[in-house]
């Protein structure tokens, strides 16, 4: 990123200028939504001071906007979160309540269903996204070959039941994206090709697989299709390339005042860990931090970009992750180092404790978002639809976004109150959580996911069924306070039930959710109602 970025964000400040109330008076912004994938709350330097890897681009964007150190994923895994991103709708209502989809699954986002892509489309803007969907898509397979199920990651005999050949239908080009170029799903998944609009880019005829951690015997990838020119270590810097070069393909249209919103879900540092030969031993920590490090490069390319065509001072630039750092970064070896990825929370990528799902957040618009500023508010990335509605002045349908808050009064230091009433949180396995103010109940025994204690049956841990924590007093998760507080317990047990119930958790008509929703997953309570 160069001086003139800074420049115009630093000039606004001394200036003096109050953030306008009414978004909709000001130009419409240009809207860039990077995101991160198992990039952990403390990976980014300006989040934990006492971190030990670098993310320069990263501080500079904080430090040019503001930074939320209370955001969340609806999920602490990855494809669904994408859905709540892009749909402003939690992601257990839709048919995949628990796990994620494989790079041959069948799309998730539901045919008709407006996404923020389509509401912007709709409203004037040249859309595009560009990396890793995860989102599922609609595979031509080959006669009499199985079809993988919703969330069966590849099994052995189903990989090559695909004929690469053909158009795939389901993607992002069918939600509201006017381009695509990225990958299909996590970077450990098949197929190892890239995908332009509805099109593999090479047609995969080789069998192969990549080491998990570059440079280290820790296993390997999924072994499936594969372009033969493919290279893990390439998708970086090529999803940067494709990024910058469509900033550079907006200029024309952007100065006849049209506007652009760009969705990049980076790959990285999700598993493989592949840093380039560039970033590799860059960190002096371990190959995940390198690929942090090179994350955080490709950040600043493109933010680079929108400084060399003179986009910056009319962009909305969001930066987040999808959830917290997995334990295949190798979490005990940068912890002996110093190092804290997922900051001061408990639990990890897949947990229902805030280690899984408490993530980065980062936003900068000039003019309108006071440099250097920290926000304590309570979001989510299900958030961004009601926002960017609220930006362009437009109300959502009651069946769009029915659990998507806008939190533009916050970016415009307009909030003196709590944004939400309250979020609801969903672990890998399915177990849910509900967070209203200081109070946090998961209705679980345990993790919910990977961290010890497991999702097991209560009564063999000997551990209540439930958990209840004050995040103000205890944001370690240490102390569970059901017991002591009932009427806690009770009061947000049914304001979930009723999320549930209404098919949404804000103001409008009630709307069907797409199957029936199990709250407990077998680990309801057996005492009686406090």
């Amino acid at each position: 990123m160069n001086n003139r970025f800074l420049v115009a964000l630093l000039g606004w400040l001394l200036g003096g200028l109050a953030p306008t109330a009414d978004a909709a008076r000001a130009p419409r912004p240009n809207i860039i939504f990077l995101l991160a994938d198992d990039l952990g709350y403390g990976d980014v330097n300006c989040n934990n001071p006492a971190g030990k890897i670098a993310t320069p681009n990263l501080d500079r964007l904080a430090a040019a906007g503001m930074r939320f150190t209370d955001a969340h994923t609806t999920s602490s895994v990855c494809t669904p979160t994408r859905y709540s991103l892009l749909t402003g709708r939690y992601n257990w209502r839709s048919r995949l309540q628990s796990g994620v989809l494989g790079g041959l699954s069948p799309r998730l986002i539901e045919p008709g269903r407006l996404t923020v892509a389509a509401l912007l489309q709709q409203h004037g803007y040249h859309t595009a996204a560009v990396g890793k969907w995860h989102l599922g898509l609609d595979w031509v397979k080959f006669k009499d070959q199985p079809a993988p199920e919703l969330n069966d990651i590849e099994k052995s005999n189903q990989v090559w039941s695909v004929d690469f050949t053909q158009p795939i239908a389901g993607g992002p080009n069918s939600v509201g994206f006017e381009y695509y170029f990225g990958i299909a799903a996590s970077l450990d998944m098949v197929p190892y090709t890239f995908i332009e609009n509805n099109r593999v880019t090479i047609v995969p005829t080789v069998n192969r697989s990549f080491p998990m951690t570059a440079g280290k015997a820790r296993g390997q990838t999924r072994r499936g299709p594969s372009a033969p020119d493919f290279e893990a270590e390439q998708v970086l810097p090529t999803l940067t390339r494709k990024a910058v070069d469509y900033v550079a393909s907006r200029a024309a249209e952007a100065k006849a005042g049209k506007p652009f919103f760009l969705y990049v879900p980076f790959a990285s540092p999700h598993t493989p860990i592949a840093p380039t030969e560039k970033f590799r031993g860059k960190s002096g920590l371990s190959p995940y931090a390198d690929f942090v490090m090179e994350t955080d490069w490709a950040v600043g390319e493109i933010l680079a970009a929108l400084d060399r065509h003179r986009f910056a001072d009319n962009t909305l630039v969001f930066f987040a992750s999808d959830n917290g750092c997995s334990p295949a970064a190798e979490i005990a070896e940068l912890r002996a180092a110093g190092h804290e990825p997922n900051g001061p929370w408990r639990g990890t990528k897949a947990d229902i404790w805030d280690g899984g799902h408490r993530v980065p957040f980062l936003a900068c618009w000039p003019g309108q978002v006071k440099p250097g500023t920290t926000s304590d508010q309570l979001i989510s990335l299900v958030d961004l639809m009601a926002t960017c509605a609220d930006i362009i002045g437009v109300r959502l349908p009651d069946h769009a976004g029915e659990d998507s808050v806008s939190f533009l009064p916050a970016l415009q230091g307009r909030a003196e109150m709590p944004l939400r009433e309250a979020l609801v949180h969903h672990s890998i396995n399915g177990k849910f959580a509900i967070r209203q103010g200081q109070w946090k109940l998961e209705l679980c025994p345990g993790s919910g996911g990977w961290s010890a204690p497991r999702d097991l049956p209560a009564e063999k841990q000997g551990l209540p069924a439930i958990q209840l924590y004050d995040m103000a007093a205890d944001r370690a998760e240490a102390m569970n306070l059901q017991a002591e507080h009932p009427e806690v317990v009770a009061r947000l047990t049914k304001l979930l039930e009723k999320y549930v119930a209404d098919g949404r958790s804000t103001p409008g008509q009630p709307q069907p959710n797409d199957g029936q929703i199990d709250l407990w997953k077998k680990t309801k309570p057996q005492s009686k109602k406090p």
